[in-house]
């Protein structure tokens, strides 16, 4: 699960600028092990890391100076799911949710949720069609009816350009 992204490198010492997508701070202690790439074949641990214009500041013991850290730009950092805490009373987080067949009330099937984007006013699941049309669901609570992680499924109410095409663009 992604917990931050690498926004750019920071001085010449090896730091990163980090843009955090965790709720648990833990995450980024000194001692903590994150991983670059989802495929956690390059552990990462953390020495260092103090705040700065809302972004992290973090050194890495496996960093060393800037070109390296120039080399973590633009990625993310990882942990393991199974090192994720449960979500919240209602919540979930955006891997439990991906692959998850997002149906209607009327029983239509938008597809599965292929990705979570998160914007300040809320979450927006992607959920895509077979015929590749995407349809952009905002999770709130007048949208979505229910979450099924055990069936995997999410069902939402049909709102008009939405959910549901308008009149004339079926």
């Amino acid at each position: 699960m992604a917990v931050g992204r690498v926004t750019r490198a920071h001085g010449i010492h090896g730091e990163v600028a980090v843009l955090p997508l965790t709720q648990v701070e833990a995450r980024f202690a000194p001692g903590s092990r994150l991983y670059a790439g989802e495929d956690a074949a390059r552990p990462l641990t953390i020495v260092g890391s103090r705040p700065h214009r809302g972004r992290l500041l973090i050194a890495f013991r496996e960093v060393p100076d800037r070109t390296a850290a120039e080399a973590l730009a633009g990625g993310y950092l990882f942990v393991p799911v199974d090192e994720v805490p449960p979500a919240p009373e209602g919540e979930f987080w955006p891997h439990q949710l991906v692959g998850c067949e997002v149906v209607t009330e009327a029983g239509r099937s938008l597809g599965p949720v292929r990705e979570v984007l998160r914007t300040p006013a809320n979450d927006v699941w992607v959920a895509r069609e077979e015929g590749g049309r995407e349809w952009l669901v905002p999770a709130l609570k007048d949208v979505v009816a229910e979450v099924d992680l055990v069936g995997r499924r999410i069902l939402v109410r049909e709102v008009p350009g939405l959910t549901a095409p308008e009149e004339g663009e079926r």
